[in-house]
């Protein structure tokens, strides 16, 4: 069951959407009606409702869109309730609902937007999808263009995890109402989004002191033959702003900060040889200068290398990796 605004808007519309329903049935071999069927009751049924809540004059409109988008996903086998999409259908009945005024205005704009952006992060390893909607759902009264939607997603989608995405996401909030880039790092007694943005520029592993979501550390990397990326014990150098990690005959570009971090693969790099920080293990710690690092690797043949910013732990009995603000 459907609810009345849209069970209206599909009964009004009924020839249009029964020829648009055939004509995907002859594009798409095998489509999946009960898939469709699901896809309009589960995900496009809340985005109509919250419409029909906000601005009920657009109600129709929404409608049209949401089927024809709701076809072509189906048809795609972008609605099929696997890991792979789950977060797309996530997004229709969590986070677009909140955005109804900016549906009702750009239905097309909006519902794409917030789609395609669900699907691209569902393919990046390592980024909390959910966090992301959490986030987005929670800030969305304060979003009042497709512009701002645009930026907003792009920062949360960083502070989600996705750590090469900083420089441009910083960038991006720079073009938001002051009291939304504010909101969104979590740090709205910086005094103003130029003081937060100097320290967030300055320091990957600056985080507000209110926000729960930044850490000072992070491990990554496992074997390949668990699903991970390491055929070999990785191998790293450290580069300007990130470390260039070799295993096997793969190299990787490694990007971490206090919201996650993200492996890229490098191409032809190569990681040279294992530049080694001077340490001392005591106990369950690891000492650098004056920094204690509580060790998440096993302590024997521990290399260490650093950015200005982090410190990269690897050791030769495992295929993690352990990254620690450097202080």
């Amino acid at each position: 069951m459907v609810s009345a605004a849209f069970g209206a808007a599909l009964a009004a519309q009924r020839r249009e959407f029964n020829a648009l329903a055939a004509e995907a049935r002859r594009r798409y071999p095998g489509f999946d009606q009960d898939a469709f069927t699901q896809f309009l009751v589960e995900a496009a049924d809340p985005v109509v409702d919250a419409v029909a809540h906000t601005a009920p004059d657009s109600v129709h409109g929404v409608a049209a869109h949401a089927f024809r988008m709701g076809l072509e996903m189906v048809g795609q086998r972008l609605a099929d309730g696997s890991p792979r999409t789950s977060g797309l259908v996530r997004a229709w009945t969590t986070v677009l609902p909140r955005f109804a005024p900016l549906v009702a205005r750009a239905p097309e704009r909006t519902l794409g937007m917030l789609s395609n952006a669900a699907l691209h992060l569902a393919t990046l390893p390592g980024v909390r999808v959910q966090r992301w909607e959490r986030d987005m759902a929670a800030l969305a009264p304060l979003v009042d263009s497709i512009e701002h939607l645009r930026a907003l997603g792009q920062v949360l989608a960083w502070r989600a995890g996705a750590a090469h995405y900083r420089q441009g996401a910083i960038a991006a909030a720079d073009g938001l109402p002051e009291a939304l880039a504010l909101a969104a790092f979590r740090c709205a007694d910086a005094g103003s989004w130029q003081l937060a943005r100097a320290s967030l520029a300055s320091d990957p592993w600056w985080r507000a002191e209110a926000d729960p979501d930044g850490v000072s550390t992070h491990v990554t990397g496992s074997f390949a033959g668990f699903g991970g990326l390491f055929t070999t014990p990785p191998r790293l150098a450290a580069a300007e702003s990130c470390f260039v990690v070799q295993s096997g005959e793969r190299a990787f570009l490694l990007i971490a900060d206090a919201y996650g971090v993200v492996l890229l693969p490098a191409g032809e790099a190569d990681a040279g040889a294992v530049a080694n920080l001077p340490y001392l293990v005591e106990g369950d710690d690891v000492l650098v200068g004056r920094q204690r690092i509580a060790l998440a690797l096993p302590p024997e043949g521990l290399a260490l290398c650093a950015t200005a910013s982090t410190i990269a732990l690897s050791s030769p009995y495992t295929h993690a990796i352990q990254l620690v603000a450097r202080q």
